[in-house]
């Protein structure tokens, strides 16, 4: 009987760890088509990976998916990647168009991580059927006639339906909601010329999205932007979107000196044209704007010193030095004058974010606007798409620029390709036999500006 019983028990015992041996085979083969166990041991791998194994680029898991344009097709350039070099010393002007920008792909050598430069002056126009973004005939809130091609006789609107590349980067599309959000109890300000005007006009049909828009606020009166009694206009507007209090607003300096009537009483008298001053208005609102665009250049000639009745001033007194007379010199004097006061003026105001953007050019064939001067050309890029070469065409602001806190909005060679999109003999002025290639149909460039200003504020 004991015998017997000894064989039982080890013949229960054999069958207890039969059993045991196919629970843990049935549960290792469960466990390694379990999901969660297959992400714990990925998990487990790739932070337990030594770090000169790391790959050269890290799944998307890891790092994050690359951020998508909505309906918006990837550009057919590869992203290529740089190492930069040394840090960027914020104290110190770097050229908007080398800031630094995130990108959807990173590589890691050595815990050494690589972004890509986001060249913004830099790159090529792209055939985009989604644009424009707004419309031509919509935004009468906002967009001067004169300025609005869609409501003239012009036949052609393919000069709309492009968009800016830069180079080695996305911009990212334009969200009027998101860009009034990011600018919740802000104020955006330009200061300059007619130019700056459109640039202006252009940014409130894209916040608004060209729609009608009575509950924005003219807040011109905060401002003394209020037309004077015989003014063609006032001398500037200002505007308040109050679901998120942001202020955007234009004043006209054409030249950012600070003018001053040298008799007041009489309406005729010369003007004081101080080149080494900011505009008053520039001096007493400084401290509520939180973005300042300024931009200069087409206004100084002889006929507008002339015309306005302008006297050159330096010092607080007339001019004595002959090569100031010469209104290139002047206006080199001024621009590099007005960035000095400014920068200086930056400490005292942290939260400002300045720019001085560079000059329109101009796209007169045969002859200037007075003299039978044309741009008839309705080819979109018939002279090229793409902007290759280094540095600003805009020499004078580069120049005055390095060294400052002041960025630059480099505009000049990107809108030099786009000659078809002028004005051109569609004014509804209808002045015979002038065209008017200087100012843009809006929409148009200028809203490509604004994209590059709103990608880098």
């Amino acid at each position: 009987m004991t015998g017997a019983n000894i064989y039982g028990l080890k013949g229960r015992f054999i069958s207890l760890a039969l059993v045991a041996l196919v629970l843990i085979i049935t549960f290792q083969w469960a466990w390694k088509k379990n999901p969660f166990a297959r992400a714990y041991l990925s998990a487990q791998q790739w932070y337990n990976m030594p770090s000169a194994g790391l790959p050269a680029e890290a799944p998307d898991n890891a790092l994050g998916a690359a951020d998508r344009i909505k309906g918006q097709a990837k550009s057919s350039s590869s992203v290529k990647v740089v190492q930069t070099k040394g840090k960027l010393n914020n104290d110190s002007a770097v050229p908007i168009h080398f800031v630094q920008a995130e990108s959807p792909q990173m590589q890691y050598n050595q815990n050494v991580s690589r972004k890509e430069v986001c060249n913004y002056a830099k790159g090529r126009w792209i055939a985009d059927s989604r644009r424009p973004l707004y419309s031509g005939f919509g935004c009468k809130q906002w967009l001067s006639t004169m300025w609005a091609c869609r409501v003239t006789q012009r036949p052609d609107f393919s000069y709309e339906r492009f968009r800016w590349q830069p180079q080695n980067c996305d911009m990212p599309e334009f969200d009027r909601f998101a860009f009034l959000r990011k600018m919740q109890d802000k104020t955006i300000a330009f200061i300059g010329d007619s130019l700056g005007r459109q640039q202006f006009q252009s940014l409130m049909c894209m916040v608004s999205g060209g729609k009608p828009s009575p509950e924005v606020k003219n807040i011109g009166y905060e401002y003394g932007l209020v037309k004077r009694r015989g003014a063609t206009r006032p001398d500037g507007w200002a505007y308040r979107f109050p679901k998120t209090n942001t202020t955007i607003l234009y004043y006209w300096s054409s030249t950012l000196c600070d003018l001053q009537p040298l008799n007041t009483s009489d309406p005729r008298t010369n003007v004081a044209m101080h080149l080494d001053r900011p505009p008053d208005f520039m001096t007493r609102f400084l401290h509520r704007f939180d973005v300042l665009i300024l931009n200069t250049g087409h206004h100084w000639n002889t006929g507008k010193l002339n015309a306005n009745r302008w006297v050159i001033y330096v010092d607080g007194k007339p001019n004595e030095d002959e090569k100031l007379s010469q209104m290139e010199n002047a206006k080199n004097f001024t621009v590099f004058s007005i960035v000095k006061w400014l920068n200086s003026q930056m400490p005292s105001h942290p939260r400002l974010k300045a720019f001085f953007r560079t000059i329109s050019p101009r796209h007169f064939f045969n002859g200037d606007w007075n003299t039978g001067g044309s741009c008839d050309n309705n080819i979109p890029l018939s002279s090229g798409s793409e902007v290759v070469k280094e540095g600003s065409m805009d020499l004078t602001i580069d120049s005055a620029l390095k060294g400052m806190k002041i960025k630059i909005l480099d505009i000049t060679a990107i809108s030099q390709l786009r000659d078809e999109a002028h004005i051109s003999r569609y004014s509804t002025r209808g002045i015979l036999n002038a065209s008017d290639c200087l100012h843009w149909c809006l929409p148009g460039i200028p809203d490509t500006w604004n994209e590059l200003l709103v990608a880098q504020i």
